[in-house]
């Protein structure tokens, strides 16, 4: 199994979706905080559909707690600041897929907590800032499940 984790994500309409793409994909959710909204909110609800029961949800008061709870695990940063192409990436059970926040990423901070090769890009045009956050997850999410020959699937 993987992990998606939104280090404090703002767009409730993004995190419902990744709701539903999680659901769909068997990958455990962690929410970073503080968040950019209250879990209850209507765009988030609406996005998510009806997976919201379906989807393993976790939430963290801080990146700090995360980290210790992701203990043992390999938390892989995927950021527009990495070389590595997130195609070239042999991902392992388990891995932890580490996204910002739509609106100014990964702090820098955290970057550095994590080795230059642990750090991925989805290559885009030149000249062009970044990619929607659920769609960012939904490209990473599913090379990883591919390569793991979509396990557990149907």
């Amino acid at each position: 199994m993987f992990h998606i984790a939104l280090f404090e994500p703002q767009v409730p309409p993004n995190t419902g979706n990744i709701i539903r793409l999680t659901a769909n994909n068997g990958f455990c959710l962690h929410l970073i905080g503080p968040l950019g909204f209250d879990l209850a909110e209507k765009n988030l609800r609406r996005a998510g559909l009806d997976y919201h029961d379906l989807a393993k949800v976790s939430q963290y008061p801080n990146y700090f707690e995360f980290v210790a709870a992701m203990q043992g695990r390999r938390i892989l940063a995927c950021t527009t600041k990495a070389n590595q192409s997130y195609d070239k990436m042999i991902f392992q059970t388990g891995d932890v897929l580490l996204f910002g926040s739509e609106t100014s990423g990964l702090p820098i901070d955290v970057l550095n907590s994590i080795a230059r090769e642990h750090r991925l890009r989805i290559p885009m045009m030149p000249n062009n800032r970044s990619l929607n956050l659920s769609n960012a997850v939904a490209i990473i999410s599913y090379e990883a499940w591919r390569q793991q020959a979509f396990y557990g699937g149907a």
